[in-house]
Parts: structure tokens; C-alpha cells; sequence
């Protein structure tokens, strides 16, 4: 019981709490930009892999179902690894920024380029799935009052699509906040990474000298909390948007 209590008093040791809060709101913001570049890559890659099947244009569909079968079909943690070995550091980055050393900021980037490679493929798949579900003689029906295909797709695909994939994509929202623990493996100061490093230092923070066997449960059941909150959030705006769809066709 005592041990349990000394664990709890971690979080009210100096710096602690606001440590373990900032490494949150990295965990979002990560999450956020893997998303918003995601999509944005994502569709581009669903429009051309669906679309560019002519003489003229099937290289960039064979490009774009390239790059979406090799990272969709291959360990998100492999690609961290590899970026961080491989990818270089922009000169901006080589310095303090957003609290954070040149050695941070580097390490951020290079996690949040894994991540976003591999949820953009993600995200294409999911897109295509919406461009399969429109009907084609919209294509044709379109083109008769004399839109261009770019106009076309502007203009009428691409809003129906986003409306058939919301609740898919806010899925895989979810599913890219958890994915973005993995960059905990290379020191990334996201909320794991930094439940980690708290944990390492337990013994400074809870008064007995060791590190306890309640420290790991307290201290990644915070972790837990924050994930489980976060997610289960977010689950709620899935449901409550699906139903949303439904009731709309």
C-alpha cells in the first residue's frame, strides 16, 4: 500500500505531470499532421491508382499501387527504423525549437515522415474504396454537360467520397494516435516515450530509492487513461457520424 502511494505521489513531483501532458499534446499533434498530409497524399494516390489507366498516365497508377502495396503491406516500425537510419535532416531542424533540442526535433521529423508514409497508403486504400462506391454514369453524366474530368472529380466525386469515408477515416484516426507509440522506440518525446523516461527516473520521484513493481502500473495506467479517453472519443463521433450517414441515404 505504501508503494502504491509513493507511486501516485510521482505526479505531484515538480515538472512531472506537465512532462507527461506535453508528451499528449505531442501525441496529437503527430497523430493530426500523419492525418492531414495522409489525406491529402491518400487521395491523390486512390485518384491515380483508380484513374490512371490510359497509355498516356498508367505509369503514375502503377507508381501509386506500388507505393500503397509496399506500406500497407509492411510493419509501421520498419519504416521508423528505416527513416531514422536513412532520412535526412532538413538545416531548419538542426536547432531548439518548440522547447525541444536539435536532437528531438530530428528525431520528431523522422518519425512523423515514417508515419505519415505509412498512413497515407493506408488512407488511399480507404479512399478507393469510396471512389469504387460512386456509380459510374456520374462520370458520364458529368462529362455530358461539360465538365472536365478534373472538374468532375472536384466538384462531384470528391464530396461524395468524403462523405462515404468519414466514419472509415476517423478510424483510422484512432488507429494512428496508437500507432504513433511505436515512435516511442526511437526516443520520440511522444506520451509513451515520455512515460518511459519518468519511469526510468521513478526512484528520484517516489521516495523509497527503487523503482516499484506499482510505479509501471501507475505510470503506464496513466498512459493507458490518456490513450483510452482520446480513443474512445473519438469512437463516439464514429458512431454518432455513421448513424449520421445512414439516416441521410
Amino acid at each position: 500500500m505504501k508503494n502504491l502511494e509513493a507511486s501516485f505521489s510521482i505526479f505531484s513531483m515538480k515538472g512531472v505531470l506537465p512532462f507527461l501532458l506535453r508528451g499528449v499534446a505531442f501525441t496529437v499533434v503527430i497523430s493530426a499532421v500523419a492525418v492531414l498530409i495522409g489525406v491529402v497524399f491518400g487521395y491523390l494516390l486512390a485518384i491515380a491508382r483508380n484513374y490512371c489507366t490510359k497509355k498516356d498516365n498508367r505509369i503514375l497508377g502503377i507508381l501509386a499501387t506500388i507505393y500503397i502495396e509496399v506500406f500497407r503491406n509492411t510493419p509501421l516500425l520498419l519504416w521508423i527504423f528505416i527513416c531514422l537510419v536513412f532520412l535526412p535532416i532538413p538545416g531548419f531542424l538542426k536547432q531548439k525549437m518548440l522547447g525541444l533540442s536539435s536532437v528531438e526535433a530530428g528525431l520528431l521529423f523522422k518519425g512523423a515522415f515514417a508515419l505519415i508514409l505509412f498512413e497515407s497508403s493506408v488512407i488511399a486504400e480507404i479512399v478507393r474504396g469510396g471512389l469504387n462506391a460512386i456509380p459510374a454514369g456520374q462520370f458520364e453524366a458529368a462529362k455530358s454537360q461539360g465538365f472536365s474530368s478534373v472538374q468532375t472529380m472536384i466538384y462531384i466525386i470528391l464530396p461524395q467520397v468524403y462523405h462515404k469515408i468519414v466514419p472509415t477515416l476517423l478510424s483510422q484516426v484512432i488507429s494512428t494516435i496508437k500507432d504513433s507509440s511505436y515512435l516511442a522506440n526511437i526516443a520520440i518525446i511522444e506520451l509513451m516515450a515520455r512515460t518511459k523516461q519518468v519511469l526510468a527516473n521513478a526512484n528520484r520521484y517516489n521516495g523509497t530509492g527503487q523503482i516499484n513493481v506499482s510505479d509501471v502500473f501507475v505510470l503506464f495506467g496513466f498512459a493507458f487513461a490518456i490513450y483510452f479517453i482520446i480513443d474512445f472519443t473519438l469512437s463516439i463521433i464514429v458512431r454518432r457520424t455513421a448513424k449520421k450517414e445512414l439516416r441521410a441515404r
